[in-house]
């Protein structure tokens, strides 16, 4: 539906903001946010694992971790995305000033009280930080509902089913029910669904936009019937997953969606992008969506392929480098700057890589170095871009270049 502003009046509305630059989309404070938590919360977990860190939550350690990463990082960027994105979608105004404050402060008082869950006790703790999921989902319904953007449903039922993962994290916490691997299995499942939702229109779209400019072939189209049966299969495969746990089955269902989004992304034609490493590593994050699939589905028919290196593969790979890929794009093209990747970016997008492949090769050999390797790594991948992309959240856009988020 089209809205009732003219584009030209929407533009002057978003000059006509008078707040602090940093409060005035989504993606500045939060995918700041979402940065410095993944820099931090990666060494921390490794100090927890080997002693060196005294930790006092209401999970325990392993769950925590996990907790985090996709609750306190993986939300923080989700959010930051979703509330500059939608915009766009509905022809509104974002939700920006006291209102974006308010949303930030919830996420980080959550992870506060995660990390001092025990003081806290389990149902302040749980309040705390159910709380950021909660206002982010109320925010998607509300501006879907606004809008009568219909067709981005998909995406608020994603949102919801990772905040009940939430809630099921925190009902096993209060012993309320054995819920804690389900809730680690949904919410995975969740955020690699979404991945390979919003991952299918932005990376052929995007890449189409640069093949057009630089003489490239003709690529598939998104959302073709190829498509939805690669993104019905996925949803299958992950249900079964989270309903039944790990078995053959199971295996045999995420094998076929692992190669099901293999072929999708072949179709993208990523190789022929190596000389723009900002389209480049789109593929190479959806790629560690399809190998994760297909790994983790090996591990479950007595291959000797442990299930975590798998699962590390979705986390750190399809979700760690697809959340730094769209983070470093939008900044770029958010505040006017061309979109092109200089040499931090670069590097950026390799300590993340790398990251991926010391994980990987700890599954293979036990060496604590390699875990601290691939800690280090995911680390300063993230750290770089706070001190790279933390200015720009916090000014004023650049004059035009040219370009907007979307080429």
């Amino acid at each position: 539906m089209t809205s009732s502003l003219t584009n030209d009046e929407r533009l002057k509305r978003r000059r006509d903001y008078a707040g602090p630059v940093f409060l005035k989309e989504g993606f500045r404070p939060l995918f700041l946010a979402a940065a410095l938590w993944a820099a931090l919360a990666a060494p921390l977990w490794v100090g927890v694992w080997v002693g060196l860190v005294a930790y006092g939550g209401t999970l325990d350690p392993l769950h925590w971790h996990i907790h985090e990463m996709m609750f306190g990082f993986v939300a923080a960027a989700l959010g930051g995305f979703l509330l500059t994105a939608i915009p766009n979608w509905t022809g509104r105004l974002p939700v920006r000033g006291g209102s974006l404050a308010v949303l930030a402060a919830l996420w980080l008082i959550g992870r506060v009280a995660m990390w001092y869950g025990e003081a806290l006790g389990v149902w302040a703790t749980a309040a705390a930080d159910l709380a950021y999921l909660t206002a982010l989902c109320l925010c998607v319904a509300v501006e879907i509902a606004a809008g009568r953007n219909w067709r981005n449903l998909p995406v608020l039922a994603g949102v919801s089913l990772l905040l009940l993962a939430n809630v099921l994290f925190h009902a096993g916490a209060a012993g309320l029910a054995d819920t804690g691997e389900a809730a680690v299995r949904l919410s995975i499942a969740v955020m690699t669904v979404m991945i390979a939702l919003i991952g299918g229109r932005i990376v052929p779209s995007f890449t189409h936009n640069w093949f057009a400019r630089h003489d490239g072939p003709a690529i598939a189209a998104p959302m073709q019937p190829f498509d939805i049966v690669t993104l019905l299969g996925t949803v299958a495969a992950l249900a079964v997953w989270v309903f039944l746990g790990a078995g053959g089955v199971t295996g045999a269902c995420l094998i076929v969606a692992g190669v099901l989004n293999l072929a999708r992304l072949a179709r993208w034609k990523g190789w022929r992008t190596a000389g723009e490493p900002l389209v480049t590593i789109l593929h190479v994050g959806y790629f560690w969506l399809g190998a994760g699939l297909f790994l983790m589905g090996l591990s479950m028919l007595g291959t000797g392929l442990r299930e975590s290196a798998a699962l590390h593969v979705l986390t750190i790979g399809a979700m760690g480098t697809t959340i730094l890929a769209v983070m470093t794009r939008a900044v770029l093209g958010h505040t006017g700057r061309a979109l092109t990747a200089g040499p931090a970016t670069r590097l950026i997008y390799a300590l993340v890589t790398f990251a991926v492949l010391f994980r990987v090769a700890f599954a293979l050999q036990e060496s604590i170095e390699l875990v601290w390797l691939s800690a280090g790594c995911w680390s300063a991948g993230f750290g770089l871009f706070a001190v790279v992309y933390g200015p720009m959240t916090m000014r004023s856009p650049a004059p035009a270049s040219g370009s907007s988020p979307a080429s």
